[in-house]
């Protein structure tokens, strides 16, 4: 019980906090290669709450809240620190999120699967004015969806495959 440290095969340094039982427990920090990898909190050797993960210099990349050891809530950060993508999960398997640009605007906003839009969504332009509104499969386009320009105004409504008009559909 205490503060204590785990070493790989090689002697490198991999996990520092406390112990408890035998089991991580309390804010805790991973290494790879001897660098600071994750931070975080653990409660019985599971993580818990909010954990951030960093690059090779150092710039954190990810953000990512767990429960129970499962990851609930991820942030994802370019690499001059900005949000790009923030994900909710959805039943431990689907993300509800949203996608920014490098300025910061939205550019999708919905259902995710396997790192894939998937599921309801709405796609904006740079400037964050909707540009199509349907359903997606693995990235793309796939069911009914509609498309609008610029003004807001419906120029096609219908079915879509692959990322393709195809089906039934009307053009405006």
């Amino acid at each position: 019980e205490g503060n204590g440290k785990e070493y790989d095969y090689k002697n490198r340094l991999i996990f520092e906090g406390k112990f408890i039982n035998g089991k991580k427990n309390g804010i805790g920090k991973e290494y790879y290669d001897d660098r600071l990898i994750f931070e975080g909190k653990y409660i019985n050797g599971e993580k818990n709450g909010i954990e951030k993960e960093y690059d090779y210099n150092d710039k954190l990349i990810f953000e990512k809240e767990y429960l129970n050891g499962k990851i609930c809530k991820e942030k994802k950060f370019n690499d001059n620190g900005k949000l790009i993508l923030e994900l909710d999960l959805i039943n431990n398997e689907k993300y509800k999120g949203k996608e920014y640009n490098k300025d910061g605007a939205i550019i999708f906003e919905g259902e995710y699967l396997s790192g894939y839009k998937n599921g309801k969504g709405k796609e904006f332009s740079n400037n964050g004015i909707l540009i199509f509104e349907g359903e997606y499969s693995y990235g793309y386009k796939n069911g009914k969806g509609k498309e609008y320009n610029k003004d807001g105004v419906t120029i096609f409504e219908g079915e879509y495959l692959s990322g393709y008009k195809n089906g039934k559909g009307k053009e405006f």
